[in-house]
Order: C-alpha cells, then structure tokens, then sequence
C-alpha cells in the first residue's frame, strides 16, 4: 500500500516576515494532514475488503480522505513556493502572462492580494487553464471546495489563520499577505508556469 510521507526539504526558513517559529507551527498541520492520508487510506481499503464499501461509515472516510488530501497536497505547494530573497522579474514567461491577463504585473499582485483578502478561510491560488492558456485567482475553502478540475496550481497562498497567527495575530492577514508576496519563490512560480504551458507535468514536492 502507498505510503505518504512528509517531504522536509520543502520547509522554508529565514523568510522575512513570516518566522522560523511561524513556519514550524504551520509545518506541524502539514504533518498531521500526511499522518491523516496514511490512516484513510488504510481504514478505506480494510473497509473494502471487509465488504463495506457502500456503507455510510465508508462514504464519511471516502469525502473526509478528500480533505486531507487536498490539505496535504497544497501544503506541498505552498512550502515550496516560499523562499527569502527572490523578485518577480519582468522578462519572465509567467510575469508577461499576468501581464497580458492582468494589464500589468502590478494589478495582478493586487488581485492576488485581494483573492486572499476574500472573508473566510481558504486558499488563494493563482492557477493556470492549460485548455486556453488563460491564468487566474481564486479563493479556494477548506481545501477541496472551489478547486478547479484541471488547472495546474502557479503560486498557492495560505490564509487559514495557522498561517500567520504566531507572527500577525488573528486581525493579521494583511501584514502577513504583505510578508507572504516579498518571500515567494519566483523561479519555482516560473518553473511551474513553463512545464504547464507545455504541458509538462510538474512535480510538487520541488523546492
């Protein structure tokens, strides 16, 4: 049986604005969400073997695996798309996208800005239409309500407040999305955005 498993290499550190302490307060949700998918999916597949596969007691673990696989899988996203020290270049193939989408770089950073700013706890994520080419912000709540079946995550933002309430406290969301935006990995935002526009699958768990 598949084993998930806890991908350290993606745990940011000495980002600017969000601590180290904020980072392993957050990092340790991320673990629990990985323990979580292991014991679903355990408990899924005894239940089947056991015949009780069409039991409400399976459909409740069926929709709740869904959850925390959503949950692990963004977190992967997220933590590796965090890093000190990089900028969102003009020149590159995503910031030209956003450009020609958005009107400038400036205004999609204030919509991704504002999606995360979206009353209620979620997920801003700026996703690309691999159909059309055609990239765009949205708010996404608890995990797996509101993701869009095939666009490929670009850049993935946190919002639940285990996101910033160590550091920015519960009123905190918009100094911490200030903090979020000057620590994203842009060269891993680029990277996704090259391989999906050619329709490269793109492996996740990269830092």
């Amino acid at each position: 049986m598949y084993e998930y498993i806890v991908h350290e290499d993606l745990m940011p550190t000495g980002l600017e604005g969000i601590s180290d302490d904020q980072i392993q307060d957050h990092w340790g949700l991320y673990k629990g969400y990985v323990a979580q998918c292991n014991i679903l999916h355990k408990e899924l597949e005894e239940m089947r073997h056991a015949g009780k596969g069409g039991t409400p007691a399976y459909a409740d673990r069926r929709r709740r695996f869904g959850f925390e696989y959503a949950g692990m899988t963004l977190h992967e996203y997220y933590f590796g798309n965090l890093k000190a020290g990089t900028e969102l270049k003009g020149g590159t193939h995503f910031c030209r996208a956003v450009t020609a989408e958005f009107g400038s770089k400036k205004d999609w950073l204030e919509d991704f800005s504002n999606t995360g700013k979206t009353r209620g706890i979620g997920w801003a994520i700026c996703y690309l239409d691999p159909a059309t080419g055609q990239i765009n912000n949205h708010f996404v709540q608890l995990h797996e309500d509101g993701n869009i079946p095939g666009f490929v995550p670009l850049l993935v933002m946190d919002v639940f407040e285990h996101a910033y309430m160590v550091d920015h406290k519960a009123l905190g969301r918009p100094k911490y999305i200030e903090a979020f935006l000057r620590n994203v990995n842009w060269d891993i935002v680029e990277k996704r955005y090259s391989e999906a526009i050619h329709g490269k699958e793109f492996h996740r768990f990269a830092a």
